[in-house]
């Protein structure tokens, strides 16, 4: 086992809301979970992309053999972060950083103000009643046998002049402390960030966790409504099932590496600023110790909350039903480290920036009995994590 330098980290005392205030969206990745906080600055070594065509299937030893490179080379870090794309041919975006500094998850509101973002033109892509359209379109798919479940996104691309993302990374951390808040440097002066609700697996030791969420409705302003929501979520027969399925895929695709796996008998409710989600807390034992986190993800991904079953016949619909390339939504971000430890989260509540747009995203799961405007309207409260770390309402952006 690589025993990791701790002068590769911060100073003893720094806190999480420290390193998120020095987070800078050129040339750094920050991740922040309930477990703690890193910030990379800079990249020492890049993961090479893969000469398949599906990358996934050699990610896992093109790192350990980069993490391989930076321990006979004397570097003090040896982890990797980054994030790893939806579709399994676009190269991924993950580094050893030159720095690596750890703290705590984040505790409270960000000292920060809320940012003020000036957006221009907010175009839906597709528009509303095209996506509706998409929807009603796989239903009729799925009444015919095509597949079972797709998970079909919509997204809004607005100008954003001398945008800068790191004051709306750091309000997102305030904002969502029980998430997962990232910002990742993509190169050419793009940047991946966002607050996901969803853990894809975590390793720590031999302790496995995944806790997939599928089941979703809106939160209302109101206690009272908010409650009743909450309530009919839980005991919705649609959500149930649609949470059973990917509760399941994901329990079936760990087993193997488990020698025990505890898999709850009825999904709980977990919440955000904007959402309720049905979840399922996966916890198990790792049996083999040379299983890392990410070979893990990369068994995993993509799961039928951001995909659909079965997985072939789903890529085949968004691919067909989606007017736009996903890229990094929908797919996983986070960290593992030369012992095989880490954590990688499910790409959602998420954005991708240069200094002149953004590009929002959001999907809703459509199984056959599915209501159109429904989805849409799931897809309209998902949007609102982004939207308020903007400083937007739904309103101001016209996306229902």
């Amino acid at each position: 086992m690589t025993t990791v330098s701790t002068a590769a980290t911060a100073a003893t005392g720094t806190t999480a809301a420290e390193l998120i205030a020095d987070y800078r969206a050129a040339g750094s990745t920050l991740f922040a979970s309930p477990r703690g906080t890193l910030l990379g600055e800079g990249t020492y070594f890049a993961v090479p992309p893969s000469g398949r065509r599906d990358g996934l299937a050699d990610l896992a030893r093109r790192v350990d053999a980069v993490l391989g490179v930076a321990e006979a080379a004397g570097h003090e870090v040896r982890t990797v972060l980054g994030a790893v794309p939806f579709a399994p041919d676009v190269p991924a975006q993950l580094v050893v950083p030159i720095r690596l500094r750890r703290s705590g998850p984040p505790t409270g509101p960000p000292a920060a103000p809320q940012p003020v973002v000036r957006v221009g033109a907010v175009c839906p892509v597709p528009s509303p009643d095209r996506y509706t359209e998409a929807v009603a379109r796989a239903v009729r798919q799925i009444r015919a046998g095509d597949y079972t479940k797709v998970v079909l996104a919509r997204a809004l691309r607005a100008d954003a002049p001398a945008f800068d993302p790191a004051p709306v990374v750091r309000a997102l951390a305030g904002r969502e402390p029980a998430g997962y808040v990232f910002g990742v440097d993509l190169g050419a002066g793009r940047t991946l960030f966002g607050a996901s609700p969803e853990l894809l697996v975590s390793r720590h030791g031999r302790r496995v966790v995944a806790n997939p969420l599928a089941g979703s409705a809106a939160r209302s302003a109101d206690p009272v409504e908010d409650t009743r929501r909450a309530a009919a979520l839980l005991e919705s027969a649609k959500d149930r099932h649609e949470h059973l399925v990917v509760s399941e895929v994901v329990a079936d695709a760990l087993r193997p590496f488990c020698r025990d796996l505890n898999v709850p008998a009825e999904p709980s409710l977990v919440a955000t600023a904007t959402m309720w989600h049905l979840s399922s807390r996966i916890t198990g034992t790792i049996a083999d110790p040379s299983v890392s986190a990410l070979a893990l993800a990369t068994a995993l991904h993509p799961t039928p909350a951001v995909c659909g079953t079965p997985t072939a016949a789903a890529r085949d619909a968004i691919a067909e039903l989606e007017p736009f390339d996903r890229g990094f939504y929908a797919g996983m971000v986070g960290w593992v480290d030369a012992d095989g430890d880490g954590e990688w989260a499910v790409t959602i509540r998420c954005a991708t920036a240069d200094r002149d747009s953004v590009d929002l995203f959001a999907g809703a799961g459509v199984v056959a009995d599915s209501d159109p405007a429904a989805e849409l309207a799931e897809t309209t409260a998902k949007l609102g994590t982004m939207l308020t770390a903007l400083g937007l309402t739904r309103g101001d952006s016209d996306v229902a």
